[in-house]
This record gives structure tokens, sequence and C-alpha cells, in this order.
């Protein structure tokens, strides 16, 4: 690779990294819909002007149906579960839990098209949630004070990534082809236009201070608008197994972010992070060999996917 697309890659993973902790200083104010509805809504904004500016072309109104799911699953669902999730959860922990995306990926693809495992995966696959669990053990063996119901806000987080595994083999199966920039805009179009009405009908935010707004700023303009055209111009230039390096980085960046604004990392959850991109390199290697039917990879969000379906890939952030 060349110098400039390895700097875009570190660029990217830095941006999604963040993202988990913006998600949290949002919901300092705002309830998890409105975190949801204000991140699509700014996010497909900047896409909405980026489409126009390079002429792509927004999908067909016969995929409005599929659209409407994948929007569901890899946009509104998600991003609400993040808020809902990280009110209990550290953005570090958050960032360890989207790792298992790829995994979740790969287990739902092999559900569907009833493909088997070899044994370099399943490996792969018990050493990542192995990492998974050393992460959450170190929160809840020390756990901090007020910290709230810390099972039910991992329990939300894991369901989110789920919705992203979910989205991705729907727009794997019923999406290829199409303009990712007009996918991505009509994506969180779609989902910001969903969670509007749920928003409008729920709590809504009181006492708004300046930094959760320049957070949902931050996760709109920046983890899904910039993030979406460096993912998308990486994918023109370079392979997609290389792009899925962003998803290795994504844990440490969310334990140096965590680390940023000042929250506890117990040294076993430095163990686990390893451990985790360990089973997930392990997992996507062994996936890549010709004999094997499904190939999702280690994907970052969204919050990533194969280039044929790039716009679900953006937010395992996301985040």
């Amino acid at each position: 690779m060349k110098p400039r697309h390895i700097a875009q890659i570190f660029l990217l993973s830095a941006v999604w990294g963040i993202s988990f902790l913006m998600i949290r200083i949002a919901a300092t104010t705002f309830p998890p819909v409105w975190v949801g509805m204000l991140r699509s809504g700014s996010g497909a904004v900047l896409l909405l002007v980026l489409l126009k500016l390079r002429g792509n072309r927004l999908p067909p109104r016969k995929m409005l149906p599929w659209l409407l799911a994948v929007a569901l699953f890899n946009n509104a669902i998600p991003f609400s579960f993040f808020a809902w999730g990280e009110q209990t959860v550290p953005s570090n922990t958050a960032a360890v839990l989207n790792a298992t995306l790829p995994i979740w990926t790969m287990l739902l693809g092999m559900a569907v098209h009833r493909t088997k495992m070899g044994l370099a995966t399943i490996l792969g696959v018990l050493i990542g949630f192995g990492g998974v669990a050393l992460v959450v053990y170190s929160r809840t063996s020390d756990p901090a004070p007020g910290q709230g119901n810390l099972t039910l806000g991992i329990t939300v987080i894991v369901l989110a990534t789920l919705g992203y595994a979910t989205a991705t083999l729907i727009a794997k199966a019923k999406l290829q082809g199409l303009d990712p920039i007009g996918l991505a805009t009509a994506q969180l179009s779609l989902a910001a236009t969903m969670l509007a009405p749920v928003a409008a009908l729920t709590r809504h935010p009181a006492h708004i201070t300046l930094p959760p707004v320049l957070a949902i700023l931050v996760l709109g303009f920046a983890g899904s608008g910039v993030a979406y055209f460096l993912y998308f111009n990486l994918l023109a230039h370079i392979p997609a197994t290389h792009v899925v390096a962003v998803t290795y980085l994504l844990p440490i960046w969310g334990i140096f972010w965590g680390l940023v604004a000042h929250e506890q990392v117990a040294p076993l959850a430095y163990v686990g992070v390893l451990v985790v991109i360990a089973g997930l390199i392990l997992m996507n290697s062994s996936m890549r060999r010709p004999s094997q039917k499904i190939e999702p990879g280690p994907e970052p969000r969204p919050e990533s996917r194969p280039a044929a379906t790039p716009a679900t890939a953006c937010e395992a952030v996301k985040n």
C-alpha cells in the first residue's frame, strides 16, 4: 500500500474509534432514539451534498423495501442501541464489544448458507469471544461506583452488533451493484425518518449543553459522512482485504479515546483487546481460503463489508 492509503486507514480507524466516546457524551443529554435520529440525519445531510457535487445516484425506488430493512438494522437500531448501552457501559468496552461484528456476520452467514466452519475458523471465533469475555470480566470484577446495570448495557450493544450483521447479509443478497454514496445517503435518510416519530413521542432532551451537541455533529458529519467518503476512496484504490485492517485498530482506538476521557481501564482489558485482534486475524485468514464459500472477513461498522455492498460497512462504529 502507498503511504497515503496507510494514512487514510489510520485516519478512518481514528474517526470510527472516537465514535464510541462521542456516543457516550451525546447520551448524557440526548435520549438514545434522539442520538440515533440526529446522527443519521446529520450524516445524511453531508452525504446528500456530496452526492449532488459528485453526481452520484440514489438507489431505484423498487429497492425501497430492502433499503428500509438495511436502514433499520444497520442504522436506526444500532445507533440507538449503542447510545442506550453506553449509558452504563464505558466507551472503551463498547468498542471491544463492537469487534464481535465480523464474528456474528460469519456465524449468521454460515447459518443461512449452511456452510461448515474449519478448525482455524472455530478457533478464531472462540479466541475472539474469549478476548471479549476478558474485557467484560475486567469491568465486572472492578465495577465503577454507580455504573448501573452493566449486564443490560452489554446485552443491548451485542444486539446492536447483531443488527449490523443482519444488515450485511441483506445487503449482500439484495443490494449488490448500487452506487455506494447513493446507498449510504438513502440508508441514513431512511433511518432518520424512521426514528423521527419515535423521538417525537418519547422523552425529549432537557438542558442541552454544547458538548453533547458537538458530539452529535462529530458522529454525523465525521463518523458517517467523512468516514464513508474515506472508506469508499480506499476501496477504489486498494483491495477490500487490506481495508479490513481498520477492524483491528478499532478496539485499540476505543481504549485510547477512553483513556483520553479518563475512563478506567483495567490491565486485563489490554490483554483482552490483543486476544480479540488475534482471533479476528485468525478467523479472517482462514475465511479467505478458496475452499470456503463465505468471505465476511473482519469488518469495521458501523459503524467493513466487501466492496460489493460497502454502504452497510461503515457504521460498525460505526460506530
